[in-house]
């Protein structure tokens, strides 16, 4: 199908856009990357009267570590967190992510603001925000402030991003010793949604004990979904067989998922069972090389 008509604007500073965005108020959209927005107004599940394209402002495209946090520009392209060898030696879970996400093309121009802006929880990248517990930027007219991850994602599409702003920032604490993280998913085919998902970060001690673990659940719940009590089963422990097992069965039982052409209730929760035992394994099996 064809888009209905709409107005196109491409500002050339932040300020210019959240001016534009609180003048046109509903009838405007955000273009970031465009992989979720364009397949919708294609559908005219979505028909915005004006989109504000955020590719020729400078200053939100980038990766650098400051005051101990690891900073995402929202703009910045989900093959450029594929790519960094810095990021790989904190976070080698950006990497496995990134892979999985749709095609070369999606990856090549999609953005991780726009990933997570978007509030689908069948994304990936939510996933791996809630592992890594990060938080988010959020510019408006009246100016900045600082989102927990687990208070960003509101509902179905829905997120903390209101009227009139543009999320322009993702920040991740940097682990200040041994560390592990991992993501997997399991799909129908390449570039397809995730059937169920899981991402594990974990944090050891010099003996070897977890200190702080999260774990972030992808497609099984209406919105992205953090397993509190797989994380709290390994936290104290040295991450054994049967911490793990623990782990693995609370996600599976704590998960919402619902039955399409993906699978039924069941096969998904065993989907997840299995893939937080694999990843919770890698992810420690990386943090002692760390």
């Amino acid at each position: 199908m064809i888009p209905s008509t709409f107005d196109y604007t491409a500002p050339s500073s932040l300020d210019e856009a959240l001016k534009l965005l609180h003048d046109l108020g509903d009838d405007a959209k955000i273009l970031a990357g465009g992989h979720s927005l364009i397949p919708m107004m294609k559908l005219r599940f979505a028909e915005p009267e004006h989109l504000i394209d955020l590719n020729n402002i400078p200053g939100l495209s980038y990766l650098k570590i400051e005051g101990g946090m690891f900073k995402i520009g929202a703009m910045t392209r989900e093959v450029e967190t594929e790519e960094s060898a810095e990021i790989a030696v904190h976070f080698p879970i950006f990497a496995d992510v990134a892979k999985l996400i749709a095609d070369p093309q999606v990856r090549n121009f999609g953005t991780l603001g726009g990933n997570l802006a978007h509030g689908d929880a069948a994304n990936d990248q939510p996933a791996v925000m809630l592992a890594l517990d990060a938080s988010v930027e959020i510019a408006g007219l009246d100016g900045r402030r600082t989102v927990g991850i687990d208070d960003f994602f509101y509902g179905f599409y829905s997120t903390a991003v209101q009227e009139g702003e543009i999320l322009t920032e993702i920040l991740i604490p940097i682990p200040t010793g041994r560390s592990g993280n991992a993501y997997h998913k399991v799909e129908r085919k390449v570039g397809d949604y995730a059937t169920g998902g899981v991402a594990v970060h974990l944090e050891l001690d010099e003996q070897g004990i977890c200190t702080k673990a999260g774990i972030g659940l992808t497609n099984v719940n209406p919105t992205p979904l953090r397993a509190v009590r797989s994380e709290a089963a390994l936290v104290g422990t040295s991450l054994d067989v049967d911490a793990i097992a623990s782990a693995a069965q609370y996600a599976s039982e704590d998960c919402n998922p619902s039955s399409d052409l993906r699978g039924d209730i069941d096969y998904k929760r065993h989907i997840i069972r299995a893939v937080t035992k694999k990843m919770i394994n890698k992810a420690k099996q990386r943090a002692f090389k760390n």
